[in-house]
């Protein structure tokens, strides 16, 4: 009989030694690091602003607190009616961009994985990718020119054919679904390359296994594609979950109008018309921890989630 090999367990390295060994790589984290030290967690000192009166003259630690044990501002945000306003259409128009929004590149990319011919999947990848790299002002541009409802191409179309113009811009419900439709058209193409990444990453054998089992292009999306790319669709899904509270600037402040603005003004234009314009740096620096803190309960929840349903989440 042959004696059976007895394999010593390797010695764990310390540390020291291995980051010695691997100090390429440390050295090149350090920069990013350190970048985001400086940029990132110093600027951190500056959340205190929201619970202290601010004064341009002082620093920040000569500051005094605010009123109510430094919860003023928090509390004048709360009694806002604008403000309040403006966190109900922001969770309004996010959960829209979620529920509309989200599903859009993952069924672009599945029907562009289905394409047999190259030359035409690559103009249409192209063609989609476009409108992520056009600022939301040449955006507001072209929608002016389509939907104005006077002299907007489409309405003019809709005049034409003897109907009523659709006010897309100036009454409340078109206008949502405006804001909501140009945000799909301008992000489907660009959010799509990921799950085509991870389409591609799915094993052909799979496919070849599903054939001769007779399954068609369907089943196999159902049954290959999506269990495939599900990891991704989660992983994203927790993220957006994550910014649930939080809208960018740009493209809220360049839709919206005076007449559309109980269901156009979001946090962020908000914070920028009371807190900018308006002075009230402490004021702002509450709603902004406010909207941090709500986001990060967001993640964690969505995470949890996640994990419950027996995915990773994002750690």
């Amino acid at each position: 009989m042959k004696s059976k090999k007895v394999t010593v367990p390797q010695r764990k390295q310390k540390p020291g030694a291995y980051i010695k060994r691997y100090w390429q790589l440390y050295a090149l984290l350090a920069l990013p690091m350190l970048y985001l030290l400086i940029f990132k967690y110093i600027p951190m000192v500056y959340i205190q602003i929201a619970f202290k009166k601010y004064s341009i003259v002082q620093s920040v630690w000569e500051m005094p607190l605010a009123a109510n044990h430094g919860f003023e501002y928090f509390i004048k945000a709360f009694s806002n009616k604008d403000f309040i306003l403006a966190l109900r259409n922001t969770i309004m128009l996010n959960l829209l961009d979620l529920v509309v929004g989200f599903p859009a590149p993952i069924i672009f990319a599945l029907i562009l994985n289905e394409l047999c011919f190259k030359k035409f999947k690559r103009v249409v990848q192209t063609i989609a990718y476009m409108p992520h790299f056009l600022s939301w002002i040449i955006i507001y541009g072209l929608a002016l020119q389509l939907f104005a409802p006077t002299n907007g191409l489409i309405n003019m179309w809709i005049t034409s054919m003897g109907f009523e113009p659709i006010p897309f811009l100036n009454e409340s419900k078109h206008w949502v679904g405006t804001y909501v439709g140009l945000g799909v058209w301008q992000n489907f193409g660009w959010g799509s390359i990921v799950y085509l990444a991870s389409i591609a990453g799915i094993s052909p054998e799979l496919y070849e296994a599903a054939s001769v089992d007779g399954a068609g292009r369907f089943k196999k999306m159902w049954h290959i594609t999506l269990p495939g790319i599900k990891p991704t669709i989660v992983t994203l899904l927790v993220m957006n979950l994550g910014g649930i509270l939080g809208s960018g600037f740009d493209r809220p402040f360049a839709l919206q109008n005076t007449i559309v603005r109980d269901v156009a003004e979001v946090i962020s234009t908000y914070v920028y018309k009371v807190g900018i314009r308006g002075l009230q740096f402490s004021l702002t620096t509450a709603i902004g921890l406010f909207q941090s803190i709500v986001c990060v309960f967001f993640l964690l929840l969505s995470n949890w989630l996640a994990r419950r349903l027996g995915e990773r989440g994002i750690w």
